[in-house]
């Protein structure tokens, strides 16, 4: 026995008509573009951008424009804003680019091997401390714990606290000379 399948296709989505379009354009895009430049920082490609993909979005949803409300304009801005912030996010999840010219005048990083020999100098003048400082900086500094919170956690006052890690800072200072710069 053969079973027969049929295949069922949608109809291509429902798309705002380029007259409307047009008319939303003019009636609201010199509002959208000022709203949008103000969100760019006054980044005009970007606000174009922004303004064009806010279209878009009108184009594909022609739903909101015959919606019970008075108006498209909250909805064209509302769409605009999180267009916005969506594109801020992006941008900041990406790495800065950078040119030539700003890498020619870049400081060098510390290699693996010197990263290593840092952390085994700083180890080892951590461990001339006396244990109370001690404490205070693996809390403070390589915990993360607030000033509060270390004294919670150490069971002594706030006060006492800010000092050991002053005094602490300072013996490091001290025995790390080279490293002074990176302990303030």
């Amino acid at each position: 026995m053969t079973t027969v399948t049929h295949t069922t296709f949608e109809a291509p989505a429902a798309r705002t008509h380029e007259r409307e379009l047009a008319a939303l354009q003019h009636e609201h895009g010199g509002a959208l573009f000022a709203y949008l430049l103000r969100l760019t920082d006054g980044d005009r490609q970007r606000a174009e951008d922004l303004v064009q993909e806010t279209f878009v979005r009108v184009w594909q949803h022609p739903e909101a424009l015959r919606s019970d409300y008075g108006s498209i304009r909250p909805w064209l801005f509302t769409v605009a804003r999180r267009l916005a912030i969506d594109a801020r996010r992006a941008r900041r999840a990406r790495p800065a680019e950078v040119g030539d010219a700003v890498l020619e005048h870049s400081k060098v990083a510390a290699d693996h091997a010197e990263r290593s020999a840092a952390t085994l100098d700083v180890r080892e003048a951590v461990r001339t401390l006396s244990p109370e400082h001690r404490a205070v900086l693996h809390q403070v500094y390589f915990r993360g714990a607030s000033v509060a919170e270390a004294a919670a956690v150490l069971g002594i006052p706030v006060g006492t606290v800010k000092s050991r890690a002053y005094y602490a800072l300072r013996a490091l200072r001290r025995v790390l000379p080279g490293y002074a710069t990176d302990l303030r």
